[in-house]
């Protein structure tokens, strides 16, 4: 069926074991499932038990590429995980950028599976020759950018891709991230789980080739999209994601101070002009990518003066509006710390915005913080504050366990946490465009503005959607959503979807002459399907629509000022949005799929309903 874009092959790797194993791709699973983020979930769901620690050894991580990932096509960096998170306890999808997807398949596998626990730290090389097994003792408790480069070092200039957790994901902080070439699978904890496998690091370094449906044709359509991202990309290009900081602060939707209004009166110093203007190094990008969105930043004065990072919307927002820090210097290094330790930056900076108005009501007190004046607008505090979650000091320890965790040993703080099911909000407020409020709760993974949908475009930008309806929420977020999930499916960035016809009416050709067989009609299909497939999950984990549901202060605070002052998603407008979504969808009332929605997208067979082990053969 297939006569390019995939290798045909998985790689398992048996930790308990120190063997790996190759496992047959089927036709039929990349038909239906694409690859990446689709792929990852079907696996998932097929082989994971419904409930036990995401800490335990009989966890795995499903680490899959798509069928453009290292093709000659646009930003072909992505590829996805599926595991269990130690943040939010449940279903946990991400993806990532670098160079560690294309050098895979380039070795021969379109996915790894990762199970089990090594006996003692072991790092994993996968090249032309197969897999090797590392000791990696003498790297335990070493910072990933230090990691990268031994490695890169150690491989002689061959290329290749690194993978890496940092000290904090070893020390078991929930919301500890895996990076990934200096980028990384960010959100729900994913490289706690990596360290409770003794795996510190896994590098690939492929020099095959993959097959390509028809080379000729590629190259000439990939050239005219490049064109069209150049033109339409140029401020990604010249101030990255942060050149949203500004837009969204005017138009009202800047989470500030943990989400008690949404206008942050320290923009200024924190806009993207302003970083341009002061900190700008250097563009970074990834693979094959015309974009170069990266933007490295260094600190030339003050106290964190020589402090270096690439600091991008999310986590402008995290350290800034959301911690009232207006000192972009401080922003820079969280950031730097959350990469050398391995921790992801909106977890964080979202945490620490809790803990500030906690301290800032009496809630956690001096004595509970060692002397740190944990108020908001205090950079310093702010930093000091990241390296103790990374390193589980004192009142660092209560926050590296996620909201989660939180939850059950301070439930009387429950209100000033903001997120769903567990994973922390993204930075924008949803009651200045109400269509992002059901993006947060129906999002598989949680509070997440790219699986949830980024309604940002349709509501804020473009303005084909009222911000402040709530009639037909339901429709465009779904839309969104399965646009996503297949997206997240391909193995290229989002940012260049749409100059490759990647929309929610599909009309490119590059998957179709990269594979030799025509997706477009089936796309927006195999979205709705992984997107209900994740629903399934998280069913069976169960989460229903009481777990869809917004933070209090959401539905029951006005804001207080801005373009958006005194708006607020009542829970009778939240639950007609709800309502709306779940009748798109074809779900019950308590958001579990029909039968008849099922039986439609091809998710009644039985394989479907098997019973699942913690065994992938």
């Amino acid at each position: 069926m297939f006569r390019g874009g995939y290798t045909g092959r998985i790689l398992r790797i048996d930790l308990d074991r120190s063997r790996s194993y190759e496992m047959d791709y089927s036709d039929d699973l990349r038909k239906q499932y694409l690859g990446g983020r689709g792929v990852a979930a079907y696996l998932y769901y097929q082989h994971m038990p419904s409930s036990f620690d995401p800490l335990n050894p009989s966890n795995t991580i499903f680490f899959m590429t798509g069928p453009l990932t290292g093709m000659p096509v646009l930003a072909s960096t992505k590829m996805q995980l599926a595991t269990r998170s130690p943040d939010t306890g449940h279903y946990l999808c991400s993806n990532a950028s670098g160079d560690f997807g294309p050098h895979l398949k380039f070795a021969g596998y379109d996915g790894v599976i990762l199970e089990g626990k090594a006996s003692s730290p072991t790092s994993i090389l996968i090249s032309d020759n197969g897999v090797e097994f590392q000791d990696a003792s003498d790297l335990w408790g070493t910072k990933t950018r230090e990691v990268e480069k031994y490695f890169k070092e150690g491989l002689r200039g061959k290329k290749s891709g690194v993978m890496s957790i940092g000290p904090a994901a070893e020390r078991g902080v929930r919301v500890a991230c895996i990076q990934v070439d200096g980028r990384s699978f960010g959100r729900g904890g994913a490289g706690a789980v990596m360290a409770s496998k003794n795996v510190k690091a896994l590098v690939a370094c492929g020099t095959g080739k993959v097959d390509i449906a028809n080379a000729e044709a590629l190259k000439d359509i990939v050239n005219e999209a490049r064109k069209s991202v150049r033109e339409s990309k140029h401020l990604h290009t010249t101030h990255g994601t942060a050149q949203y900081t500004e837009v969204i602060n005017e138009l009202g939707c800047y989470p500030t101070r943990n989400f008690q209004t949404a206008v942050f009166q320290g923009i200024e110093t924190i806009s993207s002009v302003y970083m341009k203007e002061n900190y700008f190094v250097r563009n970074t990008a990834c693979y094959r990518c015309p974009v170069g969105c990266g933007k490295v930043c260094e600190v030339k004065e003050g106290p964190f003066k020589g402090a270096q990072s690439d600091p991008e919307y999310e986590t402008i927002g995290a350290f800034g509006g959301q911690c009232g820090v207006s000192d972009f210097g401080a922003i820079i290094a969280a950031n730097q710390i959350c990469d050398e330790q391995g921790i992801d930056t909106m977890t964080t900076g979202t945490l620490i915005a809790f803990a500030m108005e906690c301290f800032e009501r009496g809630l956690i007190s001096k004595k509970e913080t060692d002397g740190l004046d944990l108020r908001f607008g205090n950079g310093e505090a702010m930093v000091e504050m990241v390296h103790r979650l990374a390193t589980r000091d004192g009142l660092g320890d209560l926050l590296a366990g996620g909201f989660s965790q939180i939850k059950k040993k301070r439930p009387e703080l429950e209100y000033y946490m903001m997120h769903v099911k567990g994973l922390a909000f993204a930075h924008y407020e949803p009651r200045a465009f109400y269509g992002m409020g059901l993006a947060y709760g129906t999002s598989s993974r949680g509070a997440c503005h790219n699986v949830g949908g980024w309604t940002i475009r349709d509501e804020l930008l473009t303005k084909t959607h009222d911000r402040f309806a709530t009639k037909g929420k339901g429709r465009l977020v779904q839309t969104l959503q399965d646009n996503r999930a297949y997206v997240d499916s391909l193995g290229i960035c989002t940012v260049v979807r749409g100059a490759l016809g990647f929309t929610d009416t599909p009309t490119g050709k590059v998957l179709e002459y990269v594979t030799g067989y025509d997706f477009n009609p089936e796309l927006m299909t195999i979205g709705n399907r992984i997107c209900t497939l994740e629903r399934l999950i998280l069913n069976r984990e169960g989460i229903t629509r009481k777990d869809d549901l917004l933070p209090r202060r959401i539905m029951e605070e006005p804001l207080p000022e801005g373009m958006a002052k005194g708006k607020v998603i009542s829970p009778e407008m939240y639950e007609e949005m709800l309502d709306e979504y779940y009748q798109v969808r074809g779900w019950d009332e308590n958001g579990v799929p029909r039968k008849e929605t099922l039986s439609a997208l091809g998710l009644q067979d039985e394989d479907i309903f098997a019973p699942t082990s913690s065994s992938i053969i």
